[in-house]
């Protein structure tokens, strides 16, 4: 297997060049990053060219990185020790990761792609190269709020249609923007502001000494 990886990092750098931002084999994974407005350029060529032949897009997901690097986590020692975000590995706040699988060659490979605009992140759809991306990238704009330019049809997936926000977004709130209840009056499901009190999780590092009433 490492013979691959070293065999498949050559042909990549070869094959990419400048399009290849990074390239990193670690613990026997190799990741690629590369730029959104390369993507649909890259990975037709990763699908098409017979030297790669990663026919299979297996998962996608979204990434936020606002938090990383900080010790505002449980073992916050590890993160401390990481460059904060952004930075050069790490350039905007938002990416997605996409899993490549080549049956032919038995090989994966694992692509990260950052969006430039934290505000409104954005990228092309890989639905085209791609038909499994259809509902990862769905999932991703749903949780996230990712948009994927060109995607067929771009809507929520797993929660209601009348959800605010994106709750895999660090920055969302623990009990949520609104609740939903059955109104008896109106004879149908509304939805409201939260009501019960904020109750966040807070770090046990970043505590203060009697937190939560407890000493």
């Amino acid at each position: 297997m490492a013979a691959d990886l070293n065999l498949l990092t050559s042909a990549l750098q070869d094959a990419l060049g400048e399009q290849a931002l990074s390239l990193e084999n670690k613990l026997g994974e190799l990741t690629l990053v590369i730029r959104a407005k390369d993507m649909l350029e890259v990975f037709t060529r990763l699908r098409d060219d017979a030297t790669f032949h990663f026919e299979q897009l297996s998962d996608l997901c979204g990434l936020d990185y606002s938090a990383y690097g900080s010790d505002v986590s449980e073992g916050g020692a590890y993160f401390a020790a990481a460059e904060s975000a952004p930075s050069a590995a790490r350039p905007s706040r938002f990416a997605v990761v996409y899993q490549l699988l080549s049956m032919s060659h038995n090989v994966r490979l694992r692509v990260r792609v950052f969006a430039e605009d934290d505000a409104m992140p954005l990228l092309p759809s890989v639905v085209a190269v791609w038909p499994s991306a259809n509902w990862y990238e769905r999932e991703a704009f749903d949780l996230y709020g990712i948009i994927f330019t060109g995607h067929p049809d771009l809507r929520r997936l797993l929660t209601d249609y009348g959800f605010v926000g994106n709750p895999f977004r660090k920055d969302f709130p623990l009990s949520g923007h609104v609740e939903m209840r059955y109104d008896a009056e109106q004879k149908r499901v509304i939805y409201q502001p939260v009501s019960i009190e904020p109750r966040e999780v807070t770090p046990r590092i970043v505590r203060e000494e009697h937190y939560g009433g407890l000493k």
